[in-house]
């Protein structure tokens, strides 16, 4: 499958407002005197066919979304009334997306739906006969195309997603007028330890000011929905006891992406306190799998060997292994719906707490730590190249040197019991990115 080109939909590095012709009196080239300078012509001819250039650009790209696609843009900020695609035909789709197959199947917003988790926990939902809605502002984090084709097989599902930001409170709004959702899952964030570095704000912005915008209006909705959240095992951050349990001090961040997610914990906590929200938050434990995300080292380790270029591999400041506890998606998908089946209804009502309302955190992990060197290993056999391998010290950009996931909490309480070994699961992602990619030779980005 050939990856989708990314749509244009703003054009901030052009001006708004062309620039107008000032002749200067003092020039040669004033307008007494064109009939005398036929040089300036050329120049005429030229800025109008800038100007025009630009104005049919600006219509070409202004236009607005093709409301047959499943993948509509709305912001409703700032505007006097909703626009005409997100009228009543809008809306039934809206409903019939949301809607349950049977009457005891749930009404879910899925937020990211369009991401690597996102798009699996979507489609396990809808399999299973729960009506699901996906929201996701398809960011350039990574390939759009990869998104976009995500998106279209929820599409092909019977799963719609609404293109938007969790930071629009008017949106959210809308969609819960919309559908009285029983339950959110929320799997909308900004991800990635490193890109932190570059793009903090980001972070801020996805991760904080997002996930208290979605939970004001969960708050605000009549019946509150049941809440189930993707934290991060990053949270462990610093924390050299293993394997890491819920038990564990969280308060030794190692990067800004940890940051963000353990403060949405308190967050979680704040609001499943003050306002009866049920919360249950989820700490995945390196995700793997198809239709995974490119910033992953599984992933772009697959990528450059089968293009002959040299990998990274990292090690500890003793010459110890990096090591991950590699989770296969399909078992966390598994963890999800479990969290969600097992999530007591919120006890809130307009905002106010009307009794104690669950509050929940589980590891969703393998338990079986792999070192990054095996991980390498296992790629070389099932793409039949070998690897050119370049061993680095690890850099201080916010990553660990091991995860290694208790998973005692959530096998007794919401039954989770991965059972994906790591190969199994990396030759079902290499299967899926040979075929998705074209040819073993073609490139990922």
């Amino acid at each position: 499958m050939s990856q989708l080109k990314p749509t244009l939909t703003h054009l901030d590095a052009i001006p708004s407002t062309p620039g107008k012709f000032k002749p200067d009196k003092s020039s040669p080239y004033s307008l007494y005197r064109l009939r005398f300078h036929p040089t300036l012509f050329p120049r005429f001819t030229l800025w109008s066919f800038l100007f025009i250039c630009f104005i049919v650009l600006f219509f070409f790209f202004s236009s607005p979304t093709n409301p047959t696609t499943g993948n509509i843009r709305r912001s409703l900020k700032n505007t006097g009334s909703p626009p005409v695609s997100l009228g009543p035909n809008w809306e039934r789709r809206v409903r019939a997306s949301a809607r349950p197959r049977s009457k005891t199947g749930f009404t879910v917003l899925v937020t990211g739906a369009g991401g690597f988790v996102g798009t699996h926990v979507s489609l396990g939902l809808k399999r299973r006969g729960d009506g699901v809605l996906g929201l996701d502002n398809f960011n350039h984090y990574y390939d759009i195309g990869l998104k976009k084709a995500r998106s279209d097989l929820l599409e092909r599902s019977g799963i719609m997603i609404v293109e938007g930001d969790i930071n629009d409170d008017v949106l959210l709004k809308k969609l819960f007028d919309v559908v009285a959702f029983t339950h959110v899952m929320h799997m909308a964030a900004q991800a990635g330890v490193r890109y932190a570095m570059q793009n903090p704000g980001s972070y801020v912005h996805s991760n904080i000011a997002g996930f208290v915008s979605l939970l004001e209006a969960c708050k605000k909705a009549n019946p509150q929905p049941s809440i189930v959240w993707a934290s991060s095992s990053s949270v462990y951050g610093l924390n050299s006891k293993v394997p890491f349990s819920e038990k564990d001090r969280t308060d030794q961040p190692a990067s800004l992406y940890a940051a963000t997610k353990k403060a949405g914990e308190e967050i979680a906590h704040t609001y499943n306190h003050i306002h009866g929200l049920s919360i249950t938050g989820l700490r995945f434990f390196t995700v793997y799998g198809p239709w995974g995300r490119p910033d992953m080292a599984y992933f772009f380790f697959t990528r450059d060997i089968l293009r002959g270029k040299e990998i990274k591999i990292f090690e500890t400041s003793d010459h110890g292994s990096v090591a991950r506890d590699f989770t296969y998606v399909d078992d966390v998908v598994k963890g999800c719906l479990a969290a969600l089946d097992t999530a007591k209804k919120s006890t809130g009502s307009g905002g106010k707490k009307k009794g104690a309302a669950q509050l929940r955190i589980y590891n969703l992990g393998n338990t079986k730590p792999v070192p990054v060197g095996r991980l390498v290993s296992i790629l070389e056999k099932l793409l039949k190249v070998k690897a050119i391998k370049k061993v680095l010290p690890m850099p201080r950009n916010g990553d660990v040197p091991f995860t290694h996931a208790n998973i005692s909490l959530a096998n007794k309480e919401l039954g989770y019991k991965p059972t994906t070994d790591l190969e199994v699961g990396l030759k079902k992602f290499v299967k899926w990115y040979v075929n998705y990619y074209g040819s073993k030779k073609k490139s990922a980005w």
